[in-house]
Order: structure tokens, then sequence, then C-alpha cells
């Protein structure tokens, strides 16, 4: 299976079983905070609904992304990706804002949560499907790179530790400690607003063509070094969009070398370089070494 067509086989499945488990979740935590009147099992409610809002955009934007290059977008649907991370972190930023408002009004107005067993069983078991949902999440980003699994990712991540801190909460609340409860939700949702930017901080900066990491830059370098004929290389730009890599720079060739063997040069490396960085698009401009100015060498 190409890497292409892997990229799109994982990403898809991983948007999927996010919003069926989101559903999944609501449906339990709903009743739950219904018999409990717990204010931060709602903070955790109110967060898996917006949840399966930002998994449910990502769904199509994700597909959407994945879509191949036409007339009208010749240089792919890949920035959907990083759409969908945004627009993610806009939702957990309005979900967080909620859980701080609720929290306030618990501490002005407390009140005594009602079977705190039952909330905890169940906050138990949402930590539990939603731990499973982020290590496969894991697992396609460890292959995958996409943006918007990594978003999707870090939210769950920090509903697990909301879980666990509503657990915390109702076992206090349960030994009559009135106002943990609500200190619970009111970090619980400063800790969201954390992770919201940091997700819109990494789509804005990939929408701006961010270049590629340090790692792959020094990979691409590698590379070339293993040619002997070219005398080294310059004005490397890369960038990302979705699954797809940009890679373009300038070979520096002897002045004397036949156009015929520069081409053939050009396009091996270039063939290496997609190899290697594969779902890639290469770009190569073939310089003399005489006209390239000494600053501009590697």
């Amino acid at each position: 299976m190409s890497n292409s067509h892997l990229y799109e086989k994982l990403v898809k499945r991983a948007t999927l079983s996010a919003v069926l488990i989101s559903i999944v979740l609501i449906i339990i935590k709903l009743l739950t905070c219904w018999l409990t009147g717990s204010i931060s099992l709602l903070a955790s409610l109110l967060d898996s609904s917006i949840d399966l809002l930002a998994s449910g955009l990502n769904f199509f934007l994700v597909r959407y992304a994945l879509k191949p290059a036409d007339d009208d977008h010749t240089f792919g649907h890949g920035k959907a990706e990083s759409l969908a991370a945004l627009a993610q972190s806009t939702f957990i930023i309005g979900s967080a804002t909620i859980v701080l408002l609720s929290s306030v009004k618990s501490v002005i107005s407390p009140s005594e949560i009602q079977v705190p067993l039952l909330g905890i069983i169940i906050s138990i078991i949402s930590t539990v499907i939603t731990a499973f949902l982020v290590l496969y999440q894991k697992y396609v980003i460890k292959l995958t790179r996409s943006k918007a699994i990594e978003a999707d990712m870090l939210h769950y991540s920090s509903d697990m530790l909301m879980n666990i801190a509503v657990i915390c909460a109702l076992a206090l609340s349960w030994y009559g400690v009135t106002y943990a409860d609500a200190f619970f939700a009111f970090f619980i949702a400063l800790y969201i607003c954390y992770n919201a930017y940091q997700i819109a901080y990494n789509a804005i900066q990939d929408l701006l063509d961010r270049a590629l990491p340090d790692s792959d830059n020094a990979k691409i370098a590698e590379i070339i070094a293993t040619y002997p004929d070219v005398r080294g290389f310059h004005d490397l730009k890369t960038r990302q969009a979705g699954p797809l890599k940009f890679i373009q720079l300038h070979l520096e060739l002897d002045d004397d070398m036949p156009l015929i063997q520069a081409h053939a040069i050009a396009d091996s490396v270039e063939k290496r370089l997609s190899e290697e960085f594969s779902p890639a698009t290469v770009i190569i401009h073939q310089d003399p070494i005489s006209v390239v100015p000494i600053e501009m060498m590697q």
C-alpha cells in the first residue's frame, strides 16, 4: 500500500472513531450529570459535546483535504486539515468559557452532589474509553503526522485528565469538601484553554507555510551530499499541506557539465527526495557553480 493510500485509510478511520466515541461519551455523561448534579461532570459533558462538534468537522474537512488537486486548487486541498485544527481550537475555547462561568457560579451558590459514586464509576469508564482512542490516534499520528488528528488527540488527551479531575472532585465532595467540584472544574477549564492555544498556534503556522522540521531539512542535505557531482545546494524552501510536502531548491553543479547530465542528476535527486518524504512534490533548479554567490553556498 502506498504512503498516500495508507495516510487516507488511517486518518479516515481515526476521525470516524473519534466521532463514534464522542457520541458514546455524551450519552453516558448526560445521564450521569442529570442524576448527580455535578458541575465538574457538567464541564466534562460540555467538553465531550464540543469534542463531537470538533470531531464531526474534522471528519468532513479531512476528507475534503484528501481530494486530489484540481484546476482551481493546483496545490491540492491539504490545508483544509489545518483549517479543521483551527476550528477545533475555537470550539475548545468556547467549551472552556462555559466551564469557567459554571465553576464560578458553583462557588457562589454551591449545591450538594447526588449519588457521587455513580459519577465516579462513569468517569472511570470514560477515562478508559478515551485512553483507547488517544492511543490509536497516537499510532495514526506516528505514521501520518496528520495535523488534524494531532489536534484531535490533544483535546482527547485533555479529556482524560479532565475525567481524572472529575473523579477527584466527586471523591472529595463525597467526603464533604463542598467547593472541590467547582475548584477542579475551574482548573480543568484553564487547562483546556492552554491546549486550545497550542492547537491554534500550530494550525496558524501551517496555514502560514511554516517550513518542515529541522530534522527533515537535515535529511534533505544528507541525501544531496551522497551525489559526488553536486557541489552544493541553496535556496531550500519547504512546507506542508495535509499529507503533501513541498520541497524546492537549487542544485550547484560544475559550469562545464553537459545539460543532459545535469538534468539526469536533478531527476535522480528529485526521485530520492520524493521517495523519502512521500507524498511530496519536489522542484529542483540547476545552477552553474560560478553564478552562485559564496554566501548562498551550503
